[in-house]
């Protein structure tokens, strides 16, 4: 049971730990006053622990698949904030901080969304044994291992964004947030799969001997390129279409700052 608790705690704080790390760091890089995470974390654990109490609701909803649709919905829409994001850094890269409240609100919805998100599954499974006293405390230790394992890498990650030079922080930075990114349309058409909403495929692959999902390096792997094991077609059809997008986008983004004066 401890082990169970660290590795899905880790898994969850991970994907939000990672894209918090990738924000904060670029706020550093805009030298913008990072006041909105408070006000993003705030929204999002306390959201996160209204829809867990909420998610027999949200369950039952569209025959029973209310939960899988409405976590894809919430994955698709980060995405597209990180994609706005990515455009506004692009945009703001030689300090001319143009539409930097649309920045930061961009920011604070997207981690408010991924912590709502992240945080209602460990709110879930932490509630599922607040009445085995047996197993709480091994649940309880597991979780905290787990999450502190998660905001340790999120910590190091941020600290080495922050400390590259900052002509290939920016990059770098893009780079990390476009493969999140994908990662998340990953999931997303994992969870419609699992609604019927997409027909089930046969994996195309199984790399669980080379790298197991249930590890430390899989679960960073999997927060932070979307790696899964035995993916479908859909999904890295979904993956894929995600990552060109973001990048094409950004490219023009790219393109066009640098042809104004």
């Amino acid at each position: 049971m401890l082990l169970t608790s660290v590795i899905l705690v880790l898994r969850e704080v991970l994907e939000a730990a990672l894209l918090l790390s990738i924000l904060l760091a670029m706020s550093h890089y805009l030298e913008l006053k990072t006041r909105w995470i408070f006000m993003a974390l705030a929204g999002g654990i306390l959201g996160s622990m209204v829809y867990g109490a909420g998610i027999g609701i949200v369950s039952d909803a569209f025959d029973g698949m209310g939960q899988e649709l409405l976590n894809a919905a919430m994955q698709f829409a980060i995405y597209g904030l990180l994609l706005l994001v990515g455009i506004l850094l692009i945009l703001n890269r030689r300090g001319e901080r143009r539409y930097l409240p649309l920045l930061q609100w961009s920011m604070v919805l997207a981690v408010t969304l991924a912590t709502l998100r992240e945080g209602s599954e460990v709110y879930v499974y932490l509630m599922a044994f607040r009445h085995q006293a047996d197993l709480l405390q091994s649940v309880l230790l597991g979780a905290f291992i787990g999450g502190g394992i998660g905001f340790s890498i999120g910590a190091l990650f941020y600290y080495l964004l922050v400390g590259l030079p900052r002509k290939r922080r920016l990059i770098v930075a893009l780079t990390l947030l476009a493969l999140v990114a994908a990662g998340l349309c990953l999931q997303a058409t994992q969870l419609l799969e699992q609604a019927d909403w997409l027909p089930a495929q046969s994996p195309l692959w199984d790399s669980s001997a080379v790298l197991s999902e249930n590890s430390v390096l899989g679960q960073l792997f999997y927060a932070l390129l979307g790696y899964e094991a035995t993916p479908t077609r859909n999904v890295v059809t979904a993956y894929l279409c995600g990552l060109l997008l973001m990048t094409a986008l950004l490219s023009v983004a790219w393109a066009k700052s640098r042809s104004q004066p």
